[in-house]
């Protein structure tokens, strides 16, 4: 009978990586991010447990998107209240809060539960291109963004 293996979490260590997003396209940026956030490419990845890195991104202020995306891509929220609903473009949200859309981007492709919640806290989004977790000492991540 085989034995399913669980790694103990003291044991992972975890590593901070720091991403560049300019001139990033928004979508492979995040896919890229939430694998490295769950721990895919871990030998040790667990698909019930935290065994990803940390990751520090920045200058989400000049992402962008493909096509017509940047006066057609909305993004809502809603106060609960009733008549509450906010419908804002990407190019709007990208002036006033240019973190916000690449966490978003992000938290979609985690899971949607509490380990998703947990592994959305290992991101730290940031406008420009300094940020304070140098003492860290993040690598630099590194991937093509043509696949």
């Amino acid at each position: 009978m085989n034995k399913t293996i669980v790694p103990p979490i003291d044991s992972i260590d975890r590593q901070w990586y720091l991403v560049d997003a300019e001139n990033q396209t928004l979508g492979r940026l995040a896919s890229e991010v939430a694998s490295v956030l769950r721990g895919k490419k871990n030998p040790s990845f667990t698909p019930h447990l935290d065994a990803g890195d940390f990751v520090v991104v920045v200058n989400a202020d000049k992402i962008k998107v493909s096509g017509n995306k940047a006066q057609q891509k909305l993004y809502r929220r809603h106060s609960g209240r009733p008549g509450g609903m906010k419908v804002e473009t990407f190019q709007a949200l990208q002036d006033r809060l240019p973190e916000r859309i690449v966490e978003k981007a992000v938290k979609g492709m985690l899971p949607h539960n509490a380990l998703g919640r947990k592994l959305f806290r290992k991101l730290k989004v940031y406008r420009g291109s300094t940020h304070p977790h140098s003492a860290q000492q993040p690598k630099t991540l590194k991937f093509d963004p043509a696949s």
